[in-house]
């Protein structure tokens, strides 16, 4: 159907209303956008932070394991040095054992002889050091032979201490009076030898005063 304008007035256009935009379904999705990177920057953060420790464990794990290298091998030496001290020392020992041992050995058997041929009625039968202690077995007519012999050896100056350690008197052989006697002595060390000084003068020596003639 065709309209004729009789008034020659313009007719005012409508008006277009305008569209609502729905924006209630988009605002969950930026939330989720920025809490998904937010997230990922955290276990970045944390990844890295992590991975850093990570590395510094594994760099002190190594740096221990090393040390306990070094001194597992400073410790295989140390026993060695005491392995090889303890040999040397034994060494060392024996040398000083038998340097005693063999240090007036003679001097010592002939004081032993002489002390025991200058005691009346008593012999040795046995006589067998071991380091420093002699022990000596033999047999006398009379304990007081025994005590003198004791008493001998006392004064000798080659021994610490003399000890008995039996006396008994042999009952098989009663037509004669005899004694068993065991006894251990201390050899004294050597005592080194006294030198005068040299600027020392030697003792003048009497002079022989001629004879007066009568």
């Amino acid at each position: 159907m065709i309209r004729i304008n009789l008034l020659g007035q313009i007719r005012p256009k409508a008006s277009r209303r305008p569209t609502a935009v729905d924006t209630g379904g988009a605002l969950p999705v930026v939330f989720i956008g920025i809490g998904a990177a937010v997230g990922l920057v955290v276990l970045g953060f944390l990844y890295y932070t992590w991975q850093r420790q990570l590395t510094e464990e594994n760099n002190k794990i190594k740096t221990l394991q090393a040390q306990k290298t070094e001194l597992e091998q400073t410790k295989q030496q140390v026993e060695a040095f005491e392995k090889q001290k303890v040999i040397l020392q034994q060494r060392v020992n024996t040398i000083e054992q038998l340097q005693r041992d063999r240090t007036g050995g003679q001097e010592l058997l002939d004081m032993v002889a002489n002390t025991v041929s200058r005691t009346e009625n008593l012999w040795l039968t046995q006589m067998t050091r071991k380091g420093n202690s002699l022990a000596m077995d033999g047999s006398s007519a009379s304990i007081n032979a025994v005590a003198n012999f004791i008493t001998a050896l006392k004064r000798s100056g080659y021994f610490q201490k003399v000890e008995i350690l039996e006396s008994k008197q042999d009952d098989k052989n009663a037509a004669v009076q005899t004694f068993f006697f065991q006894i251990t002595a201390e050899i004294a060390p050597p005592q080194p030898a006294q030198t005068r000084p040299a600027n020392t003068p030697a003792p003048a020596t009497a002079a022989k005063t001629p004879a007066k003639k009568g």
